[in-house]
């Protein structure tokens, strides 16, 4: 077998392709929960905590920085990384945030779609069809009955 012959069957399998899907679906679907958490979730716990921003909290690491957030004391997360190592508490807890939103909703499609499947496999199956021989055996015990009659 030739090795793009080889490629080829191995690139148009099913599974592949549903990976492919899967992950260009995935990537979407994390912009939009990381949109929620940035637009929709963080506004407001900023606005309670002061207008800086949750995700702009750091602790600044070394006396440059602290120099320069002393003398600029709303200053971005962006602008003090400029200025040295910070170590940025604020960002992270909001990537935490996202991962945990998407797990969650995650799980939740994963126990969706087990449901599906059970609700599949509990359904009754067809008896199945009776084999030639079957057939032929009642034709004879039916004849055999209208004889004895």
């Amino acid at each position: 077998m030739s090795f793009i012959k080889e490629f080829k069957e191995f690139a148009m399998k099913g599974n592949v392709i549903d990976l492919a899907v899967g992950v260009i679906i995935g990537g979407a679907f994390g912009k939009i929960v990381t949109s929620m958490v940035n637009d929709l979730i963080m506004p407001p716990i900023s606005l309670l905590i002061g207008d800086k921003g949750f995700a702009n909290f750091y602790i600044p690491l070394n006396s440059k920085v602290q120099e320069f957030v002393a003398a600029n004391p709303n200053a971005s997360l962006e602008d003090a990384r400029k200025a040295g190592p910070v170590f940025a508490w604020g960002n992270f807890a909001t990537e935490v945030i996202n991962f945990i939103i998407l797990a969650f909703i995650i799980f939740l499609m994963v126990k969706a779609i087990n449901s599906i499947k059970r609700k599949q496999e509990e359904a009754p199956k067809a008896a199945p069809a009776p084999t030639k021989e079957e057939v032929l055996l009642g034709e004879i015990r039916d004849l055999l009955k209208a004889r004895s009659l």
